[in-house]
């Protein structure tokens, strides 16, 4: 099988986080079209993203998709047998190679002990009895005649083992090769339709919309039941306050759009995890770390999101039934300990973020600055487009994996998160005052 040997750079990482969310939000914005149709754009992404499952194909209602995967399957399947080969072959080298050792070692130690013994049995013989070098002689003698047997009895094993472990190794070595070539040919096959399958995709989509039947007309009922989910479903714009308090609400409600999107990045990057690991036996050490950090950030960043819409798990029991004043009484007594949290939350982010910047590996002027070491003039004075560029300058603290992130990035994401919880929280204390006073 072909080998992946793709590392996600830094810079893409980043810079995928932010440009993802706006092209995503761009085209969920785009006004939706008023028959149901198949789109070309929408295809081509499918057959990047899965085209060797044949999912382009399953979209566009086409059964030939479904020839895809026993090919994927049989993929698959090779792998796995080349695998477990792989694991004999490495088990059945390394006792060839243990064998070996020990017939060179012990054939060399019983050559000697077969050597010397001869000279050693003839000092036991004009050794005088009862006398000191009489048993030391009996004692050498001994230990050869030892060192002989077990020697020998070594050599004989470790001849047994090469007689079992060399054709073990052979064949699984002609096995490995086997699997190696079907895993390999049936992804040129798959590689081969997927490519006729992007040249015919523009055909293939203009075929199935003229294929397409009528929507179906909503019975009434069914009419019924629409128009009470619609007027059930609650749109997030609805969370957003009137006055000074709207633009924190509308920050929030936009941060949390933004970084929710983030979890078609996860779907993409664990999707192609799977793909390099079990398809091309290629495991990556980035995807991973970039998405457990990933989620971390948006996680943080969404708190005033779920906060703003009311998402956050709360006990109702007793808060439920009552009134709006009421309710606002309660969330003012309350709030002493969000704002504990959330201002404990903020001040310890910054002190992390600044941390990750001022590590001593830092050498950027923006680290300098973080260590005190120079003023905040000094460092806008002597910046340059090398701070970004040069490989060679560190900002700051980085992950200790092998794909070597930086981390501070995501410790100033926490204080943002940190940030808009407080602003959030701040908002919140205002609509419960207009709530109490009876302006709301």
């Amino acid at each position: 099988m072909p080998q992946l040997d793709f590392t996600l750079p830094h810079w893409a990482y980043w810079l995928g986080l932010i440009v993802f969310p706006i092209i995503a939000a761009t085209l969920a914005r785009r006004p939706k079209p008023k028959e149901r149709r198949y789109f070309l754009a929408l295809g081509y992404f499918i057959l990047v993203t899965g085209g060797i499952l044949g999912l382009h194909r399953l979209y566009l209602k086409s059964l030939i998709g479904l020839l895809y995967i026993p090919v994927f399957i049989c993929i698959l399947f090779a792998n796995s047998q080349g695998h477990d080969a792989r694991s004999v072959v490495s088990d059945m080298s390394n006792l060839v190679r243990q064998a070996e050792r020990t017939l060179e070692r012990e054939t060399e130690r019983v050559a000697s002990a077969e050597k010397e013994l001869p000279a050693m049995r003839q000092k036991l013989t004009e050794a005088e009895d009862g006398s000191f070098a009489k048993r030391r002689a009996e004692r050498d003698v001994k230990r050869a005649e030892q060192r002989i047997e077990q020697g020998t009895s070594r050599i004989q094993e470790a001849e047994a083992s090469l007689e079992t472990a060399r054709p073990a190794e052979e064949k699984a070595l002609d096995d490995l090769r086997f699997w190696n070539n079907v895993g390999k040919y049936a992804f040129w096959l798959l590689l081969a339709g997927v490519l006729i399958d992007a040249v015919l995709l523009p055909g293939l989509v203009r075929k199935s919309n003229r294929n397409l039947p009528p929507d179906p007309e909503l019975s009434e009922a069914e009419k019924k039941l629409k128009a009470i989910e619609d007027a059930e479903r609650k749109d997030d714009a609805s969370h957003v306050s009137t006055g000074w308090t709207g633009w924190i609400d509308r920050l929030s409600l936009m941060c949390g759009e933004f970084v929710s999107y983030w979890a078609v990045i996860a779907v993409i990057v664990y999707y192609f995890e799977v793909m390099s690991r079990y398809v091309f036996g290629s495991p990556t050490n980035w995807a991973h770390e970039a998405m457990y950090l990933m989620f971390g950030m948006q996680y943080l960043i969404a708190g005033s999101y779920a906060m703003l819409t009311e998402a956050h798990v709360r006990v109702d029991i007793f808060y439920a039934p009552l009134s709006r004043r009421r309710k606002a009484v309660v969330d003012l007594l309350t709030s002493v300990f969000f704002f504990i949290f959330a201002g404990t939350l903020l001040v310890t982010s910054w002190v992390f973020a600044f941390d990750a910047i001022a590590v001593p590996s830092g050498n950027a002027l923006v680290s300098d600055w973080a260590r005190g070491e120079i003023g905040f003039v000094e460092m806008l004075g002597n910046w340059n487009l090398s701070q970004w560029s040069d490989p060679n300058i560190r900002w700051g603290e980085i992950s200790f994996n092998e794909w070597e992130v930086p981390l501070w990035p995501m410790k100033w994401v926490m204080v943002l998160g940190g940030l808009l919880l407080v602003l959030q929280g701040i908002s919140k204390f205002a609509q419960d005052i207009r709530a109490l006073m009876g302006r709301a």
